[in-house]
């Protein structure tokens, strides 16, 4: 074979093998997505925990559990997700340090993910109307801070206001020390009062596109591979 031939081949097999990893990838992302969606669906019929759990146990036994709060809402102290959307508005998520009304918490509050308010900027709302009762009472779904991610912003946007959820940051704007869950407030996603803030519905339960992403690599490393086999068949089949 040509020199040129054999480039052309180890250059095929190494596309075509980085293509097929990427196919594999895709698969392994999908049933990380299964195995989530698994375990939500089965702690989601579960009784709700109260809240001495949030204290007692580590959040990879709470995660997706639902809880009842029953506590002080700090208004003074809330912040917003800036640059946030729902149905197509642009908002903010309002997050509210609550206080639980029961023994053992001290002076650490539970970051309450109240809903979306509307927000044409997505980050300025008028935090009082947005207020609800001084002692909150609702049913909520047990989230975590996310993870960290290179790069991130994770310092404020403005003194109220902050992109990524970080616990760290959050606890020095609101200056008190938060628990290391995010409790996300479930109930109505539609409100007639934009002012007042509207539940944001739990993460969707469908597979995403990982499998037909897969299937899109295995194409490429098929197309490569053919590719190749059809070039090196033309250069054979030309006379010398």
């Amino acid at each position: 074979m040509k020199p040129k031939m054999v480039l052309f081949g180890v250059l095929t097999v190494i596309a075509a093998g980085v293509c097929v990893r990427l196919g594999f990838w895709q698969l392994d992302r999908l049933e990380q997505r299964r195995a989530k969606n698994a375990l939500v669906l089965e702690r989601g019929t579960l009784p709700p925990l109260p809240m001495r759990a949030l204290r007692e146990q580590d959040t990879s036994a709470t995660h997706w559990h639902r809880v009842k709060v029953r506590g002080i809402a700090d208004y003074d102290a809330e912040m917003v997700q800036a640059s946030r959307s729902q149905a197509g508005a642009p908002g903010v998520y309002l997050l509210t340090p609550v206080r639980p009304l029961e023994d053992g918490w001290g002076d650490t509050s539970v970051v309450v993910l109240r809903g979306f308010v509307y927000a044409a900027d997505g980050r300025t709302v008028d935090f009082a109307k947005a207020r609800e009762s001084d002692t909150l009472t609702l049913d909520a779904l047990v989230t975590v801070f996310p993870a960290g991610r290179e790069g991130a912003i994770r310092s404020p946007t403005s003194a109220r206001a902050l992109r990524v959820l970080d616990r760290d940051t959050l606890s020095a704007m609101m200056q008190r020390p938060l628990a290391p869950v995010v409790l996300l407030a479930l109930g109505d996603t539609v409100t007639r009062d934009v002012a007042l803030p509207a539940r944001v519905p739990p993460p969707s339960q469908g597979e995403g596109p990982h499998l037909s992403y897969a299937w899109q690599w295995f194409g490429f490393a098929a197309v490569f591979v053919v590719g190749f086999l059809a070039f090196a068949r033309g250069g054979v089949a030309k006379p010398s």
